[in-house]
Protein backbone atom coordinates (compact mmCIF):
# COMPACT_ATOMS: atom_id res chain seq x y z
CA UNK A 1 0.00 0.00 0.00
CA UNK A 2 1.48 3.45 -1.04
CA UNK A 3 1.16 5.23 2.20
CA UNK A 4 1.62 8.55 0.65
CA UNK A 5 -1.23 10.72 -0.73
CA UNK A 6 -1.73 11.33 -4.37
CA UNK A 7 -2.39 15.06 -5.64
CA UNK A 8 -6.44 14.10 -6.07
CA UNK A 9 -6.22 12.88 -2.58
CA UNK A 10 -4.47 16.01 -1.92
CA UNK A 11 -7.38 17.92 -3.42
CA UNK A 12 -10.34 16.14 -2.22
CA UNK A 13 -8.84 16.68 1.61
CA UNK A 14 -8.88 20.78 0.81
CA UNK A 15 -12.85 20.39 -0.52
CA UNK A 16 -13.26 18.64 2.89
CA UNK A 17 -11.54 21.41 5.08
CA UNK A 18 -13.45 23.62 2.72
CA UNK A 19 -16.90 22.03 3.41
CA UNK A 20 -16.78 22.09 7.08
CA UNK A 21 -15.43 25.38 7.15
CA UNK A 22 -18.03 26.68 5.10
CA UNK A 23 -20.77 24.29 6.98
CA UNK A 24 -19.96 23.53 10.26
CA UNK A 25 -22.23 25.27 12.68
CA UNK A 26 -19.70 27.09 14.97
CA UNK A 27 -21.59 26.50 18.22
CA UNK A 28 -21.16 22.59 17.41
CA UNK A 29 -17.93 22.31 17.07
CA UNK A 30 -18.03 24.55 20.26
CA UNK A 31 -19.81 22.34 22.39
CA UNK A 32 -17.64 18.65 20.90
CA UNK A 33 -14.63 20.54 21.86
CA UNK A 34 -16.01 21.52 25.29
CA UNK A 35 -17.13 17.77 25.96
CA UNK A 36 -20.84 19.02 26.19
CA UNK A 37 -23.34 16.24 25.65
CA UNK A 38 -25.21 17.58 22.51
CA UNK A 39 -28.78 17.17 21.98
CA UNK A 40 -30.71 15.11 19.93
CA UNK A 41 -32.00 18.45 17.87
CA UNK A 42 -27.98 18.64 17.49
CA UNK A 43 -26.98 16.00 16.39
CA UNK A 44 -30.18 15.45 13.75
CA UNK A 45 -29.11 18.76 12.37
CA UNK A 46 -25.89 17.58 11.44
CA UNK A 47 -26.71 14.87 10.03
CA UNK A 48 -29.33 16.83 8.21
CA UNK A 49 -26.38 19.12 6.41
CA UNK A 50 -24.29 16.10 5.85
CA UNK A 51 -27.27 14.51 4.00
CA UNK A 52 -27.84 16.96 1.96
CA UNK A 53 -24.29 17.30 0.52
CA UNK A 54 -24.62 13.70 -0.47
CA UNK A 55 -21.99 12.66 2.68
CA UNK A 56 -23.67 11.08 5.30
CA UNK A 57 -22.98 7.24 4.44
CA UNK A 58 -19.48 6.97 2.81
CA UNK A 59 -19.24 3.22 3.91
CA UNK A 60 -22.69 2.76 1.57
CA UNK A 61 -22.86 1.72 -1.97
CA UNK A 62 -23.75 4.33 -4.59
CA UNK A 63 -26.81 2.58 -5.24
CA UNK A 64 -28.27 2.96 -1.65
CA UNK A 65 -27.33 6.77 -1.36
CA UNK A 66 -23.60 6.08 -0.49
CA UNK A 67 -20.77 8.69 -1.57
CA UNK A 68 -19.14 6.10 -3.85
CA UNK A 69 -15.23 6.95 -2.06
CA UNK A 70 -12.48 4.58 -2.10
CA UNK A 71 -11.26 4.00 1.43
CA UNK A 72 -8.35 6.31 1.71
CA UNK A 73 -10.85 9.46 0.71
CA UNK A 74 -13.10 7.67 4.01
CA UNK A 75 -10.07 7.79 6.26
CA UNK A 76 -9.25 11.53 4.54
CA UNK A 77 -13.07 12.49 5.70
CA UNK A 78 -13.36 10.75 9.25
CA UNK A 79 -9.98 12.55 10.25
CA UNK A 80 -10.79 15.73 8.73
CA UNK A 81 -14.56 15.99 10.51
CA UNK A 82 -12.67 14.97 13.80
CA UNK A 83 -10.15 17.26 13.72
CA UNK A 84 -12.86 20.06 13.00
CA UNK A 85 -14.95 18.96 16.16
CA UNK A 86 -17.95 17.82 14.24
CA UNK A 87 -20.74 15.88 16.28
CA UNK A 88 -20.45 12.05 16.19
CA UNK A 89 -22.81 10.83 13.40
CA UNK A 90 -24.46 8.01 15.27
CA UNK A 91 -23.40 4.87 13.93
CA UNK A 92 -26.30 2.21 14.50
CA UNK A 93 -28.18 2.57 11.36
CA UNK A 94 -25.58 4.06 9.33
CA UNK A 95 -22.51 1.89 9.77
CA UNK A 96 -24.42 -1.04 11.99
CA UNK A 97 -27.77 -2.09 10.70
CA UNK A 98 -27.60 -0.72 7.00
CA UNK A 99 -24.43 -2.99 5.78
CA UNK A 100 -26.80 -6.20 7.89
CA UNK A 101 -29.78 -4.87 5.59
CA UNK A 102 -27.78 -4.72 2.46
CA UNK A 103 -25.94 -8.25 2.89
CA UNK A 104 -29.01 -9.90 4.30
CA UNK A 105 -32.54 -7.89 4.16
CA UNK A 106 -34.77 -8.80 1.58
CA UNK A 107 -35.66 -6.24 -1.02
CA UNK A 108 -38.78 -4.60 0.70
CA UNK A 109 -36.95 -3.98 3.80
CA UNK A 110 -34.10 -2.35 2.15
CA UNK A 111 -36.33 -0.51 -0.08
CA UNK A 112 -38.06 0.86 3.08
CA UNK A 113 -35.22 1.28 6.15
CA UNK A 114 -32.58 2.84 4.04
CA UNK A 115 -34.11 6.11 2.63
CA UNK A 116 -35.35 6.35 6.41
CA UNK A 117 -32.11 5.90 7.74
CA UNK A 118 -30.56 8.72 5.29
CA UNK A 119 -33.05 11.08 5.86
CA UNK A 120 -33.36 10.86 9.85
CA UNK A 121 -36.61 9.49 9.62
CA UNK A 122 -35.65 6.61 12.10
CA UNK A 123 -33.42 7.10 14.92
CA UNK A 124 -32.00 3.03 15.59
CA UNK A 125 -30.26 1.52 19.22
CA UNK A 126 -28.58 -1.62 19.29
CA UNK A 127 -30.37 -3.90 21.45
CA UNK A 128 -27.38 -6.83 21.94
CA UNK A 129 -25.85 -6.96 25.41
CA UNK A 130 -28.14 -8.53 28.45
CA UNK A 131 -27.51 -8.68 31.98
CA UNK A 132 -26.59 -12.18 31.48
CA UNK A 133 -25.35 -11.79 28.10
CA UNK A 134 -22.54 -8.98 27.20
CA UNK A 135 -19.42 -10.41 25.52
CA UNK A 136 -20.67 -13.63 25.26
CA UNK A 137 -24.25 -12.53 23.13
CA UNK A 138 -25.26 -15.89 22.44
CA UNK A 139 -26.38 -16.19 25.52
CA UNK A 140 -29.42 -13.52 24.82
CA UNK A 141 -32.54 -14.53 26.93
CA UNK A 142 -34.91 -12.50 25.47
CA UNK A 143 -37.50 -14.44 23.65
CA UNK A 144 -39.66 -14.33 20.28
CA UNK A 145 -42.21 -16.98 19.94
CA UNK A 146 -43.80 -17.02 16.87
CA UNK A 147 -47.93 -16.27 16.86
CA UNK A 148 -48.79 -16.35 12.89
CA UNK A 149 -48.02 -13.46 11.59
CA UNK A 150 -46.25 -11.68 14.67
CA UNK A 151 -43.15 -12.55 16.97
CA UNK A 152 -44.34 -11.82 20.84
CA UNK A 153 -41.02 -10.78 22.52
CA UNK A 154 -40.53 -10.92 26.26
CA UNK A 155 -36.84 -9.95 27.96
CA UNK A 156 -34.89 -7.23 28.41
CA UNK A 157 -31.82 -5.55 26.83
CA UNK A 158 -28.92 -3.32 28.45
CA UNK A 159 -26.54 -0.59 28.15
CA UNK A 160 -28.42 0.60 25.16
CA UNK A 161 -26.78 3.30 24.16
CA UNK A 162 -28.56 6.88 23.28
CA UNK A 163 -31.86 4.67 23.48
CA UNK A 164 -34.01 7.51 25.05
CA UNK A 165 -33.80 9.25 21.25
CA UNK A 166 -34.69 5.83 19.36
CA UNK A 167 -37.86 4.73 17.41
CA UNK A 168 -36.46 1.79 16.22
CA UNK A 169 -34.12 -0.96 17.59
CA UNK A 170 -32.94 -3.76 15.94
CA UNK A 171 -32.37 -7.10 18.34
CA UNK A 172 -30.70 -10.40 19.29
CA UNK A 173 -33.74 -12.82 20.56
CA UNK A 174 -34.36 -16.75 21.08
CA UNK A 175 -36.85 -18.05 18.63
CA UNK A 176 -35.32 -21.68 19.42
CA UNK A 177 -34.44 -22.34 22.61
CA UNK A 178 -34.25 -26.08 22.52
CA UNK A 179 -30.94 -25.95 20.00
CA UNK A 180 -27.34 -25.17 20.22
CA UNK A 181 -27.16 -21.42 21.45
CA UNK A 182 -25.74 -20.25 18.37
CA UNK A 183 -28.08 -21.62 16.06
CA UNK A 184 -31.93 -20.52 17.63
CA UNK A 185 -31.04 -16.68 17.39
CA UNK A 186 -32.80 -14.05 15.10
CA UNK A 187 -32.78 -11.03 14.09
CA UNK A 188 -35.29 -8.21 14.65
CA UNK A 189 -36.42 -4.86 13.82
CA UNK A 190 -38.69 -3.57 16.52
CA UNK A 191 -40.59 -0.36 16.41
CA UNK A 192 -40.16 1.53 20.01
CA UNK A 193 -43.41 3.00 20.02
CA UNK A 194 -45.10 -1.04 20.05
CA UNK A 195 -47.19 -1.24 22.89
CA UNK A 196 -44.94 -3.08 26.35
CA UNK A 197 -41.63 -1.16 25.08
CA UNK A 198 -40.21 0.36 28.44
CA UNK A 199 -37.11 2.36 28.15
CA UNK A 200 -34.94 3.24 32.00
CA UNK A 201 -32.07 5.53 31.73
CA UNK A 202 -29.09 4.17 33.25
CA UNK A 203 -26.82 7.19 34.67
CA UNK A 204 -23.03 6.54 33.89
CA UNK A 205 -19.99 8.29 35.57
CA UNK A 206 -19.87 10.99 34.22
CA UNK A 207 -22.97 12.28 34.97
CA UNK A 208 -24.96 11.44 31.47
CA UNK A 209 -27.88 9.39 30.79
CA UNK A 210 -25.98 7.87 27.61
CA UNK A 211 -27.37 4.65 27.90
CA UNK A 212 -30.19 2.19 29.16
CA UNK A 213 -32.59 -0.37 30.02
CA UNK A 214 -34.79 -1.65 27.41
CA UNK A 215 -38.08 -3.96 28.59
CA UNK A 216 -40.21 -6.21 26.36
CA UNK A 217 -43.45 -7.41 27.71
CA UNK A 218 -45.58 -9.29 24.89
CA UNK A 219 -44.55 -6.95 22.65
CA UNK A 220 -46.11 -7.91 19.23
CA UNK A 221 -43.89 -7.61 16.06
CA UNK A 222 -44.79 -8.31 12.53
CA UNK A 223 -43.03 -11.50 10.99
CA UNK A 224 -41.57 -9.40 8.15
CA UNK A 225 -39.69 -7.13 10.37
CA UNK A 226 -37.57 -10.53 10.72
CA UNK A 227 -34.07 -10.18 8.71
CA UNK A 228 -32.98 -13.35 6.94
CA UNK A 229 -34.13 -16.22 8.26
CA UNK A 230 -35.12 -17.23 11.19
CA UNK A 231 -32.57 -18.84 13.63
CA UNK A 232 -29.96 -17.53 11.49
CA UNK A 233 -29.41 -14.08 13.58
CA UNK A 234 -25.84 -15.16 14.74
CA UNK A 235 -24.12 -14.63 11.29
CA UNK A 236 -25.73 -11.32 10.75
CA UNK A 237 -24.99 -10.20 14.43
CA UNK A 238 -21.35 -11.82 13.50
CA UNK A 239 -21.38 -9.56 10.53
CA UNK A 240 -22.30 -6.42 11.96
CA UNK A 241 -20.21 -6.95 14.93
CA UNK A 242 -16.98 -6.70 12.80
CA UNK A 243 -18.05 -3.32 11.33
CA UNK A 244 -18.98 -2.15 14.76
CA UNK A 245 -15.14 -3.18 15.55
CA UNK A 246 -13.90 -1.58 13.02
CA UNK A 247 -15.48 2.03 14.41
CA UNK A 248 -15.72 1.67 17.79
CA UNK A 249 -11.05 1.72 17.16
CA UNK A 250 -11.95 5.21 15.74
CA UNK A 251 -8.57 6.56 14.10
CA UNK A 252 -10.08 9.97 13.43
CA UNK A 253 -11.10 10.78 16.91
CA UNK A 254 -7.59 9.82 18.20
CA UNK A 255 -5.77 12.01 15.72
CA UNK A 256 -8.05 14.60 17.22
CA UNK A 257 -7.50 13.73 20.89
CA UNK A 258 -3.59 13.74 20.25
CA UNK A 259 -3.68 17.13 19.15
CA UNK A 260 -5.67 18.28 21.77
CA UNK A 261 -3.29 16.45 24.50
CA UNK A 262 -0.68 18.76 22.28
CA UNK A 263 -2.78 22.07 22.73
CA UNK A 264 -2.74 21.53 26.56
CA UNK A 265 0.49 19.95 27.46
CA UNK A 266 2.22 23.18 25.45
CA UNK A 267 0.70 25.49 28.08
CA UNK A 268 3.11 26.63 30.89
CA UNK A 269 2.45 25.10 33.97
CA UNK A 270 3.15 26.85 37.41
CA UNK A 271 7.30 26.27 37.16
CA UNK A 272 7.08 28.00 33.70
CA UNK A 273 7.61 25.10 31.79
CA UNK A 274 5.60 23.51 29.31
CA UNK A 275 4.92 19.71 30.41
CA UNK A 276 5.56 19.02 26.86
CA UNK A 277 9.19 19.63 27.81
CA UNK A 278 9.30 16.33 30.16
CA UNK A 279 10.87 13.55 28.68
CA UNK A 280 9.14 11.29 30.02
CA UNK A 281 5.88 12.99 28.91
CA UNK A 282 7.21 13.48 25.92
CA UNK A 283 8.39 9.75 25.21
CA UNK A 284 4.67 8.50 26.09
CA UNK A 285 3.35 11.11 23.87
CA UNK A 286 5.44 10.09 21.11
CA UNK A 287 5.00 6.75 21.56
CA UNK A 288 0.74 6.97 21.53
CA UNK A 289 2.06 8.91 18.30
CA UNK A 290 3.48 6.00 16.60
CA UNK A 291 0.95 3.50 17.59
CA UNK A 292 -1.75 5.36 16.11
CA UNK A 293 0.40 5.47 12.87
CA UNK A 294 0.71 1.87 12.67
CA UNK A 295 -3.10 1.77 13.42
CA UNK A 296 -4.04 4.02 10.95
CA UNK A 297 -2.53 2.02 8.12
CA UNK A 298 -4.08 -0.87 9.34
CA UNK A 299 -7.35 0.95 9.64
CA UNK A 300 -6.98 1.62 6.00
CA UNK A 301 -6.26 -1.96 4.96
CA UNK A 302 -9.74 -2.96 6.72
CA UNK A 303 -11.51 -0.16 4.84
CA UNK A 304 -10.19 -1.42 1.43
CA UNK A 305 -11.62 -5.05 2.18
CA UNK A 306 -15.13 -3.66 3.25
CA UNK A 307 -15.20 -1.25 0.32
CA UNK A 308 -14.51 -4.16 -2.00
CA UNK A 309 -17.41 -5.98 -0.30
CA UNK A 310 -15.53 -8.12 1.89
CA UNK A 311 -16.47 -8.56 5.55
CA UNK A 312 -13.74 -7.04 7.78
CA UNK A 313 -11.90 -10.48 9.01
CA UNK A 314 -10.09 -10.74 12.63
CA UNK A 315 -8.21 -7.29 11.57
CA UNK A 316 -11.37 -6.22 12.82
CA UNK A 317 -10.52 -7.63 16.46
CA UNK A 318 -7.28 -6.55 15.96
CA UNK A 319 -8.25 -2.81 15.49
CA UNK A 320 -10.27 -2.94 17.88
CA UNK A 321 -7.96 -3.42 20.52
CA UNK A 322 -5.21 -1.78 19.73
CA UNK A 323 -7.44 1.06 18.85
CA UNK A 324 -9.09 1.67 21.88
CA UNK A 325 -6.29 1.30 24.07
CA UNK A 326 -4.57 4.31 22.22
CA UNK A 327 -7.57 6.44 22.72
CA UNK A 328 -7.60 5.63 26.52
CA UNK A 329 -4.05 6.04 26.76
CA UNK A 330 -4.92 9.67 25.10
CA UNK A 331 -6.86 10.54 27.32
CA UNK A 332 -5.49 9.37 30.26
CA UNK A 333 -2.23 11.83 29.26
CA UNK A 334 -5.00 14.39 28.52
CA UNK A 335 -5.65 13.92 32.27
CA UNK A 336 -2.28 13.84 33.35
CA UNK A 337 -1.70 17.41 31.09
CA UNK A 338 -4.88 18.89 32.69
CA UNK A 339 -3.19 18.40 36.03
CA UNK A 340 -5.56 19.82 38.88
CA UNK A 341 -8.24 21.29 36.58
CA UNK A 342 -9.21 17.52 35.73
CA UNK A 343 -10.10 16.89 39.00
CA UNK A 344 -13.90 14.66 39.00
CA UNK A 345 -16.69 17.28 38.54
CA UNK A 346 -20.38 17.13 40.06
CA UNK A 347 -22.89 16.85 36.71
CA UNK A 348 -24.92 19.38 38.24
CA UNK A 349 -22.05 22.27 37.97
CA UNK A 350 -21.57 21.71 34.71
CA UNK A 351 -25.32 22.81 33.91
CA UNK A 352 -26.37 26.28 32.46
CA UNK A 353 -23.47 28.89 31.87
CA UNK A 354 -21.63 27.43 34.83
CA UNK A 355 -18.89 25.25 32.80
CA UNK A 356 -16.74 24.17 35.98
CA UNK A 357 -13.62 25.21 37.20
CA UNK A 358 -10.61 26.04 35.48
CA UNK A 359 -9.10 26.65 31.68
CA UNK A 360 -11.24 25.44 28.40
CA UNK A 361 -9.09 23.12 27.39
CA UNK A 362 -10.16 21.51 30.52
CA UNK A 363 -13.47 21.21 30.57
CA UNK A 364 -14.20 17.91 28.54
CA UNK A 365 -11.04 15.59 30.16
CA UNK A 366 -12.49 14.18 32.55
CA UNK A 367 -15.98 13.71 31.06
CA UNK A 368 -14.14 12.02 28.01
CA UNK A 369 -12.05 9.77 30.28
CA UNK A 370 -14.59 8.26 32.06
CA UNK A 371 -16.68 7.77 29.04
CA UNK A 372 -14.17 6.16 27.22
CA UNK A 373 -13.31 3.66 29.91
CA UNK A 374 -16.47 1.76 28.26
CA UNK A 375 -14.58 1.21 24.85
CA UNK A 376 -12.25 -1.56 25.89
CA UNK A 377 -15.46 -3.62 27.21
CA UNK A 378 -18.48 -2.87 24.49
CA UNK A 379 -18.47 -4.27 20.86
CA UNK A 380 -16.91 -7.31 22.72
CA UNK A 381 -14.55 -7.04 25.28
CA UNK A 382 -10.96 -6.87 24.60
CA UNK A 383 -10.63 -9.86 26.23
CA UNK A 384 -13.05 -11.54 24.25
CA UNK A 385 -11.15 -10.41 20.84
CA UNK A 386 -7.85 -11.27 22.40
CA UNK A 387 -9.24 -15.12 22.10
CA UNK A 388 -10.91 -14.54 18.65
CA UNK A 389 -7.20 -13.66 17.30
CA UNK A 390 -5.43 -16.62 19.23
CA UNK A 391 -8.07 -18.99 17.75
CA UNK A 392 -8.10 -17.64 14.55
CA UNK A 393 -4.92 -16.79 13.56
CA UNK A 394 -2.34 -18.98 16.10
CA UNK A 395 -4.63 -21.73 16.48
CA UNK A 396 -5.78 -21.64 12.94
CA UNK A 397 -2.25 -21.06 11.28
CA UNK A 398 -0.94 -23.74 13.15
CA UNK A 399 -3.43 -26.21 10.97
Amino acid sequence: MDLNYIKEENAFREEVREFLTENLPAELAAKVRAGTELTKAEQERWHAILNAKGWLAPNWPVEYGGCGWDAVRRHIFEEECALAGTPRIVPFGLGMLAPVLMQFGSDEQKAYYLPRILNGDDWWCQGYSEPGAGSDLASVKTRAVRDRDHYIVNGQKTWTTLGQHANMIFCLVRTDPDVKQQEGISFLLIDMNTPGVTVRPIVLLDGTPEVNEVFFDDVKVPVENLVGEENKGWTYAKYLLTHERTNIAGVGFSRAGLAAVKRIARQEMSGGRPLIENPYFAARLARVEIDLMAMSTTNLRIISRAASGQAPGVESSMLKVKGTAIRQEINHLARSAAGPFAMPFVSEALEGDNNGVGPDYARPVTRQYLNNRKLSIFGGSNEIQRGIIAKTVLVGGAR
